[in-house]
C-alpha cells in the first residue's frame, strides 16, 4: 500500500500541514485509517485552525469591500435571536457534534459508520413522521409506531459496535472524491437556511466560508478522526460567538 493511501505522519510545521491539505483538495483520497488521538493530531487541529482563521479573514475582507462598494448583503435569520446560554451552547457544542456526525461521520467509509448512520437517520425520520402524524390527526400513537424508531436506534447501536473495526469499503474508497465534494457542498448549502430572503445567486457566495471550512473539516476527519473535526468546528463557532458577544458588550 502506498503512502498516499495510508495515514499521514506528523507534519513538521504548519506550512507542511497546509501543503498536505492543498494536495488533499486537489486529489481527495481516503486514508486506510485516521491517526489515533495524540499530541501530533492535536497540533494538526491547531495548525488547520490557523489556516481556517486566515481564510475567514480574507473572505471577511472581501465582504467588507463588497459592502463598501454599495452592495447590500441580506441579513441572516440569526441576527435577531437573543443570545441566551442555551443558544450559545447549541452553536458551540451542539452544532459541531450533530453536524460532524451528519456530514462527516460516515466519510471514513467503514461499514459501521455508513450503515450505522443510515439506521440512525431512519430512526429519527420515523420518529419525526410519527410526531407529525399525531399532530395532524390527533390520534394517539400506537405501540407498533413507537417500536419502529426504537428498533432502528437499537440497530444503529448494534451496527456501530459489531462493525466498528472493519476497514473502509472498496467502492466507497473509489468514490471518495465524489463523497468529499457532496459532503462539503451539502454542508455549505444547508447554511442557506440562515437567510430568510435573497436570490440563490446572491446567497451562494455568502456560504463560501462554510464551504471552505467544510473542506478543512473533511481533511481533519479522514486523516485525524471525527473528534478532530468536531474540535475545530467547536473552536471555529466559539471564536465567532466570542466576537459577536464582544461586539455586543462594546456596543452596550
Amino acid at each position: 500500500m502506498t503512502s498516499e493511501t495510508t495515514s499521514l505522519g506528523e507534519a513538521n510545521s504548519a506550512r507542511e500541514e497546509w501543503q498536505r491539505y492543498a494536495a488533499f483538495i486537489r486529489r481527495p483520497r481516503l486514508p486506510a485509517r485516521a491517526q489515533p488521538m495524540s499530541g501530533a493530531s492535536l497540533r494538526a487541529v491547531l495548525r488547520m485552525l490557523g489556516l481556517d482563521f486566515a481564510m475567514m479573514a480574507v473572505l471577511m475582507a472581501l465582504a467588507t469591500l463588497v459592502v463598501a462598494a454599495g452592495v447590500d448583503l441580506p441579513q441572516t435569520a440569526l441576527e435577531n435571536i437573543d443570545l441566551t446560554l442555551g443558544i450559545v451552547a447549541l452553536v458551540v457544542i451542539g452544532a459541531p457534534l450533530l453536524e460532524e456526525i451528519a456530514f462527516r461521520g460516515w466519510l471514513s467509509g467503514r461499514p459501521g459508520h455508513v450503515f450505522g448512520l443510515l439506521a440512525l437517520v431512519t430512526a429519527l425520520g420515523s420518529l419525526v413522521a410519527m410526531v407529525a402524524l399525531n399532530q395532524a390527526t390527533g390520534v394517539g400513537v400506537l405501540l407498533p409506531a413507537v417500536a419502529l424508531p426504537v428498533f432502528f436506534l437499537g440497530l444503529a447501536a448494534v451496527i456501530l459496535w459489531r462493525w466498528r473495526r472493519r476497514p473502509a469499503m472498496g467502492w466507497f474508497t473509489c468514490a471518495f472524491p465524489l463523497f468529499f465534494w457532496l459532503s462539503t457542498a451539502g454542508f455549505a448549502c444547508v447554511h442557506l437556511l440562515n437567510y430568510d430572503e435573497g436570490s440563490l445567486y446572491v446567497l451562494l457566495p455568502l456560504v463560501l466560508p462554510q464551504f471552505v471550512t467544510g473542506s478543512i473539516l473533511v481533511y481533519l476527519r479522514v486523516n485525524y478522526g471525527l473528534w478532530a473535526a468536531m474540535l475545530l468546528h467547536a473552536l471555529h463557532n466559539g471564536t465567532g460567538m466570542a466576537v459577536v458577544l464582544g461586539g455586543m458588550l462594546l456596543a452596550g
